[in-house]
């Protein structure tokens, strides 16, 4: 049967598991692929702990890991239009990503251009096009200035990249490691931790126009400050906190359009998936416990062996 990486019950990675599990079959509107590779993000151990998004259902355990993927249709649904089996196509996954198959709804899925790897095209469709749709959503002229809290991890480097791509200037706070490597995405870098609003305040004199945030928390918190205009303030995650420093949280899209955007963009060179660590499906533990314990510098991505 097939393998999958899946956690059991909500805890720590102690209920982490590889399970074997039918292989899915494809309702209407469905893909069934044959995964190549899926991006590893801090939702999916957040999820494990319990975590779920606005709207979302208590997951059905065990419930399988990861939710971006890039693939091969082996099967269609009813009334699925516009892919075929043979398909390359990365997407959103309904059944979890660290598997050896998983079910795309074909809305959120697209095809995979050829010039395109499956490793890159797995980093696409959670991290990516989360990046996209914030910094399209703060609605910045060229020459503002945006300050991206946690800009070191995979949606901080693809939204610094697709800002400094829209003419805006980029600040971004991330640990003293990690420096260098943001540097080299043309980031102003800021040392988050007690003083750091005074900190950004002297790395932009102008002022800050926006703030993108993936820490949420006090990290957020101490920074809010330096902005004036709240509905200019997002987040990835922390809704409570945003909330209450009168911001917003980031308004997913969760479409076709947003998937080929942020792939066109790759293609073009604008956006470089920093892809910094590839684990086969059976260390899917190990690429988990490098986004977990925050080590990760951009993208780390399964590939399943075929």
């Amino acid at each position: 049967m097939p393998k999958a990486y899946a956690f059991t019950q909500y805890g720590g990675p102690e209920v982490e598991a590889f399970i074997d599990l039918p292989r899915p079959v494809p309702g209407p509107g469905q893909l069934l692929v044959a995964v190549r590779a899926a991006g590893v993000n801090p939702v999916d151990w957040k999820k494990r702990t319990g975590y779920r998004p606005a709207g979302a259902a208590p997951a059905e355990l065990p419930s399988v890991l990861g939710n971006e993927v890039a693939g091969v249709v082996e099967q269609v649904g009813e009334g699925v239009e516009g892919f075929d089996v043979g398909d390359a196509v990365f997407g959103n996954s309904i059944t979890g990503g660290y598997a050896e198959y998983t079910l795309l709804p074909v809305e959120v899925s697209a095809h995979k251009p050829e010039v395109l790897s499956f490793v890159d095209a797995a980093t696409l469709p959670i991290a990516a096009a989360t990046a996209y749709d914030g910094v399209h959503q703060l609605e910045l002229a060229p020459g503002a200035t945006l300050l991206i809290v946690g800009v070191g991890g995979g949606v901080g480097v693809a939204a610094a990249q697709i800002a400094r791509h829209a003419g805006l200037t980029v600040i971004g706070t991330a640990g003293a490691g990690k420096k260098d490597f943001v540097e080299s995405l043309g980031v102003v870098h800021v040392e988050p931790g007690p003083g750091v609003a005074d900190r950004v305040r002297a790395a932009a004199p102008d002022g800050v126009d926006a703030i993108y945030d993936l820490v949420g928390g006090t990290a957020l918190e101490e920074v809010a400050e330096v902005l004036e205009d709240r509905s200019k303030l997002i987040t990835a995650g922390d809704r409570e906190t945003v909330a209450r420093l009168g911001g917003s949280p980031v308004r997913r899209v969760r479409d076709r359009t947003v998937l080929d955007a942020v792939a066109q963009l790759v293609v073009q060179g604008v956006l470089r998936p920093f892809v910094t660590a590839t684990f086969p499906l059976d260390q899917a533990s190990q690429a988990l416990r490098e986004v977990e314990d925050g080590h990760a510098r951009g993208k780390i991505v399964i590939e399943v062996a075929r």
